[in-house]
């Protein structure tokens, strides 16, 4: 079995907004030409258009099946976590996502397992949904952005949520919104997924370190999409320093590369050599298979890349299951 642990879904309809305030930036799906698709519609314009592959299990069924994917993590289109709505509408919102994912996981069992949406604008609101969805929807983590609304997840204001994802045993899955940067890239818009993503990502994945928060809980198992970004370049630099300059080390207290690879990260970085080097600075155990499934820049050929390595199987098999099954306490 192969597990994927990075793929998205999104509704094929939502909910109308039923909130008390003007001008939100409710989603909603519009028809597209072809009628396997559709809009998703933000303030009026269109955010992206999708596939059915988004809603539609048995679709994506087949698909797993041509690609030897096994087991399927979902999780929603980022932008839908809408860490700009009120508190009381990111619940509505995120409530109604995390029933769709269960409904899809109750739909195809063997085949998909979720993870939830929470309104991270308020962590009361954050903790209390997570735990609904994983004690009553029965998801196994919950997907975050790495920032909220500019905070970093590492701030210290964010502690509580991990410190209750860890209570819950629930996996946490990082992915990059609304990155840092955009201002300095040039070209069309879709750099923001092929530039800035990794950079965010990479900076998001440090400040869990020298913010303190995998020190005070190592037991969290927390993944980063993308291949951890730039965290592999950065790590380097960053043990330096951790042995070169005092005041990094007094404000950092675990080894940043006992902490890296501590956590966990997707493969999604489309080339062999990166991969082999996630698999030298992070280690064996803690890679997965991830493919950005179904958009357009995903991997369509996963089992085919990990056979493209060369690996051992013992390394086959951490990549292709097992660091997956651990990671969302499924081993």
């Amino acid at each position: 079995m192969l597990v994927d642990v990075h793929t998205h879904v999104v509704p094929e309809s939502f909910p109308s907004y039923c909130g008390s305030l003007n001008d939100v930036p409710w989603p909603s799906m519009a028809a597209a030409p072809n009628p396997c698709h559709r809009h998703v519609m933000v303030s009026g314009s269109i955010y992206r258009t999708v596939t059915h592959q988004c809603w539609d299990c048995a679709v994506r069924s087949t698909d797993m099946a041509a690609t030897g994917v096994g087991l399927q993590v979902l999780s929603v289109m980022p932008e839908l976590l809408s860490y700009w709505l009120s508190a009381a509408d990111g619940k509505v919102l995120c409530r109604y996502l995390n029933e769709v994912i269960a409904n899809m996981v109750s739909d195809k069992p063997g085949q998909f397992v979720g993870l939830a949406a929470v309104p991270m604008q308020d962590i009361d609101s954050a903790i209390s949904e997570l735990d609904f969805a994983v004690h009553t929807l029965g998801l196994k983590g919950v997907e975050i952005g790495t920032n909220v609304n500019g905070v970093p997840i590492g701030h210290p204001d964010l502690f509580p949520f991990f410190e209750a994802a860890v209570s819950m045993d629930a996996a946490v899955f990082v992915h990059p919104l609304r990155p840092a940067g955009m201002d300095r890239l040039v070209g069309p818009a879709a750099l923001e997924q092929v530039l800035a993503f990794p950079g965010e990502t990479g900076l998001a994945a440090a400040s869990m370190i020298t913010g303190g928060t995998f020190a005070k809980l190592p037991q969290l198992r927390i993944a980063y999409s993308h291949g951890g970004g730039s965290l592999s370049i950065l790590l380097p630099r960053l043990q330096h320093a951790w042995n070169a300059f005092p005041p990094v080390r007094q404000a950092i207290s675990m080894d940043p590369q006992v902490a890296a690879r501590s956590m966990y990260y997707d493969n999604l970085v489309y080339d062999a050599p990166t991969i082999h080097r996630l698999l030298d600075v992070f280690g064996t155990s803690q890679v997965m298979v991830g493919t950005d499934y179904p958009f357009a820049i995903m991997d369509a050929d996963p089992a085919g890349r990990l056979q493209s390595l060369g690996l051992a199987q013992l390394v086959q098999t951490q990549l292709r299951r097992d660091n997956a099954l651990r990671w969302l306490g499924m081993n």
